[in-house]
């Protein structure tokens, strides 16, 4: 893996924050106008060889997010490893803050505006439908759909 420096494709403009912690595989593609925050301390960011990220993603790296190879992430895909806990009745925002880590495994392919939350595993060659909102591990080869995404079926 290439961390330094940064070693990727792109067809313009793309933000990383705490690029110290953002580590890129061969032949990544990071679309115009993605954010990928490695985060200040902790894990950061892991994309594996072959993987394309799309226009306007958001990576949160906080918790740490793996990527593995030849794994598609459509353009508007939110990536979240970080929540607030919920304890007691007062302001959320007050509350502590837990960090899970994210991993999209090896072939795995996430649709147009998903939103994936702290904590999640996408298995080996699963697919998430565009706009699910996926908070529980998606089984090697499933695909998935809606909000919250439930498996839909399973690739053959």
């Amino acid at each position: 893996m290439v961390s330094e420096p940064l070693n990727y494709r792109t067809d313009g403009e793309v933000f990383i924050k705490s690029p110290e912690n953002v580590h890129l595989g061969e032949n990544v593609f990071i679309g115009h106008g993605a954010f990928i925050d490695g985060y200040y301390t902790g894990p950061g960011v892991t994309i594996g060889d072959n993987s394309w990220i799309g226009q306007q993603c958001f990576l949160h790296g906080a918790g740490g997010i793996f990527i593995g190879r030849d794994v598609g992430v459509a353009p508007g895909v939110t990536i979240i490893t970080s929540c607030h806990t919920l304890v007691g009745c007062g302001p959320i925002i007050r509350n502590p803050i837990e960090f899970k880590e994210v991993r999209l495994d090896d072939g795995c392919d996430i649709g147009v505006g998903a939103i994936i939350y702290a904590g999640v595993t996408i298995g080996t060659g699963a697919q998430v439908a565009a706009g699910a909102v996926v908070i529980h591990d998606v089984p090697e080869y499933a695909i998935v759909a809606g909000i919250p995404a439930k498996v839909a079926t399973f690739r053959r």
